[in-house]
């Protein structure tokens, strides 16, 4: 509603004086404010805020009247009443204005377009030169308590109990009447007052009055702290005409102000709170609306420290009021209680060090045209002390002081004075700046779903920086009254004194008028509205002494020439658009409807406007200045309809009217005989009368409606939004049957909601569910300590932040607490798709789980049920009630389950839905509710689950979670495990810092064979007391993490493995050690290989004919695997595909196994060549963690690692040391590209070969076959065929192995088994009594191959070209086949015999993958 902004300016006054000004007075227009010191009237300008005049009274005659106390306007503003301490009204004429020179004048640029082209235009942009005249005194003969001006009159309290009237005019003579308060009947309401004077009122005066105009009375505070209101009976104030209520118990009223717009008076109590009370109409009496006071909530420290109320301000627009207290500090709040602002907490109270400022004490405050400043006279301490001082001392040292003192403000001050300090002071008016909303004086705006605050001189728009007003325009025309935005939020309007201009985001220029002339003879009196791209202005025509309505198009120029103009027969004071439709209000209480149509025959767009209605309300409408906001609507309640005519959606079916707070409504009246027509209302004359009247609500502020429908979002789109102050907002919401049933006959068509939310609305989204708001936010300023500290350093700086809040919990939950569940269900549901709806439901259930199981009273029939029962019929139902437990205390979590379910049930609920993260979140629930044994058990499930689902980072807090457990740490959160990091791990680990460390040690792994079922083996090294449960608990979790690695074993998901061991740090070589002989074995040598093709989406071979004949053979060159080739398009996609089962987050980490990590080194030595010339380069890098116990035939790697290389992501390299150039003919690129195509991945190659390494270390040799088989590596097979003469090799593994390679010749294998025949035959040959050496024979005799070369062997290449095909640097690559893709046919000009070859193969191998 109203924000301050930035800090309080400081007026200084150019006068030198000794006094301390501490009254200020604003004229009616708040244009001039007259300024009382102790023997001086001064007269401030607004704009520029300059003093104009000084009258300073002689000694003489101040000795005679005494000091100034109080002043007060003539409504005209020509006349100035002052009164002194001594009874007498001192009268001033104020002259000047007029022609007379200007104090203050603009000066232009030569050339500038504003020049003075209408009477009095350059007048409103000078401060005028006034002078001030004193006429006759008035002697009252007693002190004088309250001064208001009531149009010709002026009314004047006295402390000897009278109340005068005087005339501006005839003060001296014939003006005067007295009447004396005894003589005035008072009592409890109007019904009860006919029986004379009813209260004792001897010796009792009035204190502080005011005259309430749409009452038509006046609020008086009298000495002895009663309230009441004193009513004239007939048009004149005269002693039998007058008639008093009294508001009643209460006897500590300290000051009042009325409300005008909204008929209500605020009295100041001694307490420091504010009463705010209104005229019952039916009864007279005094009825108490609503409080303003501080909460111990929000103001712990201050709220019943305040003292007294000092001043009571309203805003000229009515919609805030300001109060300051004896103690000091300002307090804002909305005209129904919703508090805004107050200086005595947070940042305003506080320095950045947490010492506490002194609260600022106010003297007198008043606000400023239209409300953008607040004019504060603040009393100064020092002076404060310096007077309790003097009163003590004397007068004698009087002097001497103030001129001490003066030197010391001299100082504070910082002026940059070149005289020397003069004996008396500058006196100081702090102005707050404040921006307000648009709605205050503008409701239309109510209609758009945007905010738009204005300041004095810029635009706020919920969207971006605020927009300046164009100075041109504001020079002329400040203050600024009306703003007005588009739907789109892409057009601002704005209208000051006179004419209006507008704004465009999207150009970001300002359109003025171009003739000022047009902009100075017309003002906006009823508002400013968009409808499409027109602005609708409701102004007066002073050329024609005419109430206008105006359409203007945005595109066009700014000209009368392109408005469409219509005459009214009233003062037009609010307007509104609704579709195409204009509502006005008028001055004589009748509201007329227009309709407006887009016409395009003219050259530029204009609109026609026609009048539709009009409806009278001046038997409902005491007084016009009552209504705040008029508005058309499609809401109807419809009661008595049949759905006889059934009008289409987002018709104009009432008018909501705000009476002074009061929410009217008049309908349509649909009981007459309906006319069914094809008749739009545009055409159709003779529209719809409306029915009488009925109040909606009271209090309301603002109220929020749209014409937009959807059919999905009916409750809300359909609803009216009601802002009540500090009652909250109300929804008035509509009933809808479900699925178009027959309505039920009790049941109501509409609904009011109350709910409260934490900011002040502006406005509602309505689809979205929001309402938007605005807040201050405060910037504190330390720059400078101690005495020397300017008063506006006492505030921090001020900025307006835009805000906003879900409503929907509440909405939900007030359907259910009225047993309407199946409205809240259809609500909830249209809203499910909005991306906060999970926090919607959590904050239902927190909000009723926190006040019902913190209730002291037993609650009779509890909500928690309800909601919960309600929550389940949505799928996030087992996220809302874990996550809302997790952010209340534990003492509440019983009662919350008591409601929602066992969590044992929904943890297993979670685990059906597979749904793990929600499962862990109620497993910490269950940890804390449940025994030890019990999160266990469901740990283990939980864990076993994310295991096999691959969900690493869940595995990974699921053991903390586990040690936790077992350490018996119950209360405090998982510890990090503190076991400590092997000096190697297996597995892939070695490429990255591993952040779980299992128990395992090296000699753990080292201990040969390991009997699972009989041993369970602690960590060696000293296993202090307190750590043998860890230690049982480390076995436990090792035990799960051996038993998934088995199950990942036996079901040949090597690929999964290895992501295992990577992303848990399990120790994989130690492991595979202890079970080379049970679960590391290879029953089926033909399945594990076609499962590893498929897993890493390997092809199976491709061999031509012609490649037995290759000049590969003659090692004249060997081949250079390109980056690029590997990194192929193809390869890429096959790359990023990971696993199926790893979560994404597993991937995107950064430590997944299977992503190429560190870009360490390009080159990597082959395994064939390390082994096959023994070499000596050893490195012990990566297999520290054997120690030296590792049997004598796992002794080297099947890729040699170096600690410069990576196996990640490394390019295999092979150069022939004895040429650096690759002359390579037709053939060796065939033979290149074939073996191109025989190759997976890159990513797959890496990981193979790292996973052949680690069995390779591990010893099982019937592994190491099958993935040397896979990346047909003919020196891993040699290798292993070496190994198996080794006497610790058992003898089934040396059958396995023989069997199997037998096996696999049906796979497309036989080209590759050749290329190792005399190993393969030494091995038949070592087991003849078991094999035939013959059954290895077809191997090479069935080749169908033709040719010089034969079967004869001639042809297999050295061991050292076996290694995996390659291709020179800078050949373009075949592409490689997708997975479980077959490889593609041989070209179609290749060798017939080749073709035929491959055919043979292709059947071979397709009909063992089927």
């Amino acid at each position: 509603m109203y924000f301050l902004t930035g800090w309080p300016r400081r007026l200084l006054c150019p006068l030198r004086s000794e006094e301390e000004p501490f009254h200020i007075q604003p004229s009616s227009q708040r244009l001039y404010f007259a300024v009382l010191s102790e023997t001086q009237l001064s007269v401030w300008f607004s704009r520029p805020s300059v003093l104009i005049v000084s009258y300073i009274e002689s000694a003489k005659a101040a000795a005679q009247f005494g000091s100034y106390q109080k002043a007060e306007w003539k409504p005209d503003d020509s006349m100035i009443a002052v009164a002194t301490a001594k009874g007498y009204i001192l009268l001033f004429d104020v002259l000047g204005g007029g022609d007379a020179k200007s104090l203050y004048e603009p000066v232009y640029p030569k050339g500038s377009p504003r020049v003075k082209v209408t009477p009095g235009y350059k007048e409103e942009q000078c401060a005028p030169a006034l002078s001030l005249e004193m006429k006759k005194p008035v002697d009252l003969e007693a002190p004088i308590t309250s001064l208001r001006s009531l149009q010709e009159d002026l009314l004047v309290c006295t402390a000897d109990g009278y109340l005068h009237v005087l005339h501006w005019d005839g003060l001296g003579s014939n003006g005067r009447k007295s009447i004396c308060l005894t003589t005035i009947p008072f009592s409890l309401d109007l019904q009860t007052a006919r029986g004379g004077p009813s209260l004792d009122l001897e010796e009792v005066h009035i204190r502080c009055m005011e005259y309430c105009v749409t009452l038509d009375g006046f609020a008086v505070v009298l000495s002895d702290g009663r309230l009441g209101f004193i009513t004239p009976l007939s048009n004149t104030i005269t002693a039998d005409q007058l008639q008093g209520v009294w508001a009643a118990d209460v006897n500590d009223g300290t000051c009042v102000a009325v409300n005008n717009k909204y008929r209500l008076m605020a009295f100041g109590c001694a307490g420091g709170s504010v009463l705010v009370y209104m005229i019952d109409t039916t009864t007279g009496s005094m009825q108490l609306s609503h409080k303003l006071e501080l909460t111990p909530k929000h103001y712990p420290d201050i709220y019943n420290k305040t003292g007294p109320v000092k001043l009571i301000c309203w805003s000229p627009d009515y919609s805030v009021v300001m109060v300051t207290w004896e103690c000091g500090g300002l307090s804002l709040w909305s005209v129904f209680g919703a508090h805004l602002i107050c200086t005595l907490g947070e940042d305003f109270a506080y320095r950045s060090d947490g010492t506490k400022k002194d609260p600022v004490k106010i003297s007198s405050m008043s606000w400023g045209a239209e409300g953008y400043h607040l004019w504060v006279l603040p009393i100064k301490q020092e002076r404060k002390r310096q007077e309790v001082e003097q009163q003590e001392e004397g007068v004698e040292e009087k002097k001497e002081v103030e001129e001490n003192e003066v030197e010391k403000e001299e100082e504070e001050k910082g002026e940059e004075m070149a005289t020397p300090p003069q004996p008396s002071l500058q006196a100081g008016i702090l102005q707050f700046q404040f921006i307000k909303s648009a709605l205050t004086v503008n409701p239309c705006t109510s209609n758009q779903e945007q905010v738009l605050l204005h300041g004095e001189d810029r635009l706020y728009l919920t969207c971006g920086d605020p927009s300046q007003i164009h100075s041109t325009y504001l020079e002329s025309n400040w203050p600024i009254r009306f703003a007005a935005i588009d739907t789109a939020g892409q057009c601002m309007a704005v209208a000051g004194r006179r004419g209006f201009a507008h704004y465009s985001l999207f150009t970001r220029k300002w359109k003025l008028f171009g003739n000022i002339t047009q902009e100075q003879n017309m003002t906006v009196t009823g508002g400013l509205a968009w409808w499409k791209d027109f602005v609708v202005v409701a102004c007066y025509n002073y050329i024609d002494q005419q109430e206008q309505l105006r359409l203007y198009q945005r595109s066009s120029n700014l000209d009368n020439a392109f408005a469409s103009v219509t005459k009214l027969q009233s003062d037009t004071l609010l307007l509104n658009v609704f579709r195409d439709l204009v509502i006005l209000f008028r001055a004589d209480c009748s509201i007329c409807l227009y309709s407006i149509e887009r016409r395009n025959d003219s050259p530029y767009p204009t609109a026609s406007v026609e009048l539709l209605q009009e409806v009278s309300m001046s038997r409902y409408i005491p007084h016009p200045a009552l209504v705040v906001s008029v508005t058309l609507t499609s809401v109807r309640t419809e009661t008595g309809i049949t759905l006889k005519a059934p009008q289409q959606a987002g018709m104009a079916e009432s008018i909501m009217l705000n009476l002074a707070g009061q929410l009217i409504m008049l309908q349509r009246d649909r009981s007459g005989p309906q006319v069914r027509g094809e008749e739009t209302p545009a055409n159709n004359k003779k529209l719809l009368p409306f029915c009488p009247p009925v109040v909606l609500a009271q209090c309301v502020e603002n109220v929020w409606t749209t014409c937009r429908s959807n059919k999905k979002k009916r409750h809300l789109l359909e609803a009216l939004w009601l802002s009540c102050g500090e009652a909250g907002m109300k929804v008035w919401l509509p009933l809808f049957p479900r699925d178009h049933r027959k309505p039920h006959s009790f049941l109501s068509r509409r609904i009011m909601l109350p709910f409260h939310i934490n900011i002040y609305p502006l406005a509602v989204l309505f689809e979205d569910a929001l309402v938007l708001g605005a807040t201050n936010e405060t910037v504190l300023y330390d720059g400078m300590q101690g005495s020397s500290e300017p008063l506006e350093a006492l505030f921090p700086f001020c900025t307006v932040e835009r805000t906003s809040q879900i409503y929907l919990h509440h909405i939900l939950r007030q359907l259910l607490v009225r047993n309407l569940g199946e409205q809240a269900l259809m609500l909830a549901q249209s809203c499910a798709s909005l991306p906060y709806f999970p926090h919607v439901m959590e904050l239902m259930v927190h909000v009723v789980l926190e006040e019902e199981a913190t209730s002291r009273e037993p609650i009779p029939d509890p909500l928690l049920p309800t909601v919960a029962k309600f929550i389940t019929e949505f799928p996030l139902f087992l996220q809302t009630i874990v996550h809302c437990a997790r952010k209340t205390e534990y003492a509440l979590w019983n009662y919350l389950f008591a409601a929602v379910g066992n969590p044992k049930d929904l943890f297993e609920e979670c685990l059906m839905a597979q749904d793990l993260d929600t499962a862990a979140s109620y497993l910490i629930i269950l940890q804390s509710m449940e025994a030890p044994a019990v999160s266990r058990q469901h740990a283990t499930l939980l864990f076993n689950t994310a295991l096999e689902q691959g969900k690493w980072d869940l595995c990974r807090h699921m053991i903390r979670f586990l040690k936790a457990i077992g350490s018996g740490e119950m209360e405090s959160p998982p510890p990090t495990p503190t076991t400590q990091e092997p000096s190697s791990t297996g597995g892939f680990e070695f490429f990255r810092n591993r952040s779980i460390s299992l128990s395992q040690t090296a000699d753990v792994i080292a201990l040969g064979k390991f009997n699972l079922q009989k041993t369970f083996t602690m960590p060696s090294g000293p296993c202090v007391k307190g750590r043998e449960a860890e230690c049982a608990e480390n076995m436990y979790i090792d035990m799960m993490l051996w038993r998934h690695a088995r199950h990942l074993l036996e079901q040949v998901r090597l690929r999964d493995l290895g992501c295992f061991s990577a992303q848990l740090g399990f120790e994989l070589i130690g492991w595979l050690c202890r079970e080379r002989n049970r679960v590391a074995r290879v029953d089926d040598f033909v399945s594990a290989l076609k499962k590893l093709h498929k897993d890493f989406l390997w092809p199976f071979p491709v061999i031509p004919g012609g490649s037995i004949s290759s000049p590969l053979k003659n090692g004249r060159c060997r081949t250079v695997l390109s980056t690029r080739l590997l990194k192929s398009q193809s390869a890429d996609s096959l790359l990023n595909s990971d696993m199926d089962t790893a979560p994404p987050q597993a991937a995107s980490a950064g430590h997944a196994w299977l992503d190429g990590l560190g870009q360490r080194s390009k080159d990597m030595d082959t395994a064939s060549s390390a082994h096959s010339s023994h070499s000596p380069q050893t490195h012990d890098a990566f297999l520290s963690l054997l120690t030296n116990k590792v049997e004598e035939y796992s002794v080297g790697s099947a890729t040699d690692l170096t600690e410069t290389s990576s196996v990640v992501d490394g390019d295999w390299t092979m150069v022939d040391e004895n040429s650096s150039t690759l002359s390579l003919s037709p053939a060796e690129l065939e033979h290149i590209s074939m073996e191109l195509a025989n190759k997976g991945p890159h990513k797959s190659q890496v990981q193979l070969r790292y996973l052949l390494h680690v069995f390779m270390e591990a010893g099982c040799l019937e592994w190491c076959v099958v993935i040397g088989l896979i990346l047909r590596d003919a020196n891993v097979i040699k290798q292993v065929i070496g190994f198996l003469d080794s006497p610790e090799v058992p003898q089934d593994t040396v059958q396995s192995v023989r069997s199997g390679l037998l096996a696999v010749d049906t796979l497309g294998y036989k080209p590759f088994l050749k290329l190792i025949q005399p190993q393969l035959q030494d091995l038949m040959d070592a087991a003849a009594e078991q094999v035939a050496p013959e059954a290895f024979q077809p191997t090479s005799q069935s080749s169908k191959l033709g040719g010089p070369e034969g079967p004869g062997g001639a042809a297999v290449p050295r061991p050292e070209d076996s290694r995996g095909a390659t291709a020179p640097l800078g050949l373009a690559p075949p592409s490689l086949e997708p997975a479980g893709s077959f490889p593609r046919p041989p070209s179609e000009d290749g060798p017939p015999e080749q073709t035929e070859e491959q055919g043979d193969e292709e059947g071979a191998y397709d009909c063992t993958l089927s």
